[in-house]
């Protein structure tokens, strides 16, 4: 699957990382295992589609058979149609323990003709609080979109269809931990948060309409497992080569943060008092 124009591929890195990093990608049977939920999860056509349902019961989940650090996960999702409140789609990169890193795209259902919150979410060392919110540019019902992570020792770049919508930097020079020692696998669930994922929990989920189903396609990961990256990173995680937005991508960014960004923690002086993280200073090279 093609970068395009946002995030420079730059060769030096590639080549560099040619020992480590492959592709991966092609069929769920392969690549993922039904975690929980039963029958509620299904794969078809020969190992190229997958879903996940959510009834009164349960939901389902899934999770990668490999461990990964660094490179770009691609996935598209075709999300919950219709009334879709109190529900949540979970799609998520993360280590094991207490003390974990996770890397989180989360898509909070809604009313019928509301749109879906796109919740995303860094953790680092078990803590997150690092929330950003938006709405989509397009129905995600409708058609299958493409939500990719972009994760490297320098940085994390949130991207739908190819448009960045949030970039995370590198921050551990003024003491803000960063995801970069962790392997981390490939989560997705389908599950009932309907004491908070609509209107702060409000609108409950309705259950006349269930079962709730979303389907997933085209996995593709250009990425190091575990044990191959261990190997060949570190004559790399000194350089400042590693992919990162180009000029186009920094507009893309700026367009959509101002045009379908809903809440961003950097901003929210009312939850940190005390004074917003570090990393959320505005004369801050990591903002």
């Amino acid at each position: 699957m093609a970068y395009g124009s946002a995030v420079k591929s730059v060769a030096f890195w590639w080549v560099l990382l040619m020992g480590a990093f492959r592709a991966y990608g092609g069929s769920f049977y392969e690549d993922f295992e039904i975690t929980w939920g039963g029958d509620r999860a299904k794969v078809f056509n020969r190992g190229s589609l997958l879903s996940l349902s959510l009834d009164k019961v349960s939901g389902s989940g899934f999770q990668s058979k490999k461990q990964y650090l660094f490179g770009r996960i691609d996935m598209q999702l075709k999300l919950v149609a219709g009334n879709s409140a109190g529900t949540v789609t979970a799609y998520y990169l993360s280590s094991e323990g207490a003390s974990h890193d996770e890397i989180d795209f989360e898509f909070l259902g809604n009313v019928s003709g509301d749109p879906y919150i796109l919740h995303t979410n860094v953790f680092t060392q078990g803590k997150g609080n690092r929330e950003q919110q938006f709405y989509l540019w397009f129905d995600p019902t409708k058609n299958f979109h493409t939500y990719s992570i972009l994760w490297n020792p320098q940085r994390i770049i949130f991207l739908v269809d190819n448009y960045p919508i949030r970039e995370f930097k590198n921050a551990e020079e003024i003491g803000v931990p960063f995801p970069r020692t962790q392997p981390m696998r490939i989560y997705s669930s389908l599950w009932n948060a309907d004491d908070w994922a609509t209107r702060g929990g409000l609108v409950k989920t309705d259950w006349s309409k269930a079962p709730f189903t979303a389907y997933y396609r085209n996995f593709n990961a250009t990425a190091c497992t575990a044990a191959d990256c261990a190997k060949s990173w570190s004559s790399f995680s000194g350089s400042s080569s590693a992919a990162e937005l180009d000029a186009f991508g920094r507009r893309r960014l700026r367009w959509v943060q101002k045009y379908f960004m809903i809440y961003n923690y950097c901003t929210d002086l009312k939850r940190f008092p005390q004074g917003l993280p570090p990393e959320c200073n505005r004369r801050s090279k990591f903002l």
